[in-house]
């Protein structure tokens, strides 16, 4: 099974068993901010108000999910090509077991996947929540207006992905 889901989202609604409810998310919408983060790795705390200006894609992912294991070497080579060019790779480590809200456990994965952009430790979903996510892995592109254009859950689609993240680069402010 190559792709989970490809999809761009229309108001549609999900439900999580870690949350008990589904909610509402619309395309287009402005980026939430990171909200409810217990820690920030490899970065000061960022803000979307704060990446204004910038491209940003939102990785959620957690470290032992086999498909968001699958995506990092993507997701990491979109950060170097990219970033330099106005793209901010930021990822949402969401626990989906226990034993991953451990910091040190994340950290270690960090390392172990040579993960070099930063990392929101989101262990009450609150990240998850704002954005009404629900998979691993989940990219979500911002463009330089700070509004969500682009969604992709699952693997897959790195070509796709690419090219949108160089639509969005060569756009105006």
């Amino acid at each position: 099974m190559k792709n989970l889901f490809v999809t761009l989202l229309a108001g549609a609604t999900f439900f999580n068993a870690a949350t008990a409810h589904g909610a509402p998310f619309a395309r287009a919408d402005t980026a939430p901010e990171f909200t409810g983060i217990d820690k920030w790795l490899g970065s000061q705390p960022l803000s979307m108000q704060g990446l204004r200006g910038k491209v940003v894609l939102v990785d959620f992912w957690t470290y032992t999910c086999i498909n968001c294991i699958r995506t990092l070497p993507h997701v990491k080579r979109w950060h170097e090509k990219y970033k330099d060019q106005g793209l901010v790779v930021v990822g949402v480590h969401t626990p989906e077991y226990p034993f991953e809200r451990s910091t040190s456990n994340v950290q270690a994965a960090i390392k172990r996947f040579g993960i070099t952009y930063p990392v929101a430790q989101d262990n009450r979903y609150a990240t998850w929540e704002a954005y009404s996510n629900r998979y691993w892995p989940a990219v979500y592109l911002i463009d330089k207006r700070g509004r969500i254009v682009y969604t992709h859950f699952g693997e897959g689609a790195y070509q796709e992905t690419e090219a949108r993240i160089q639509a969005l680069l060569g756009e105006a402010t």
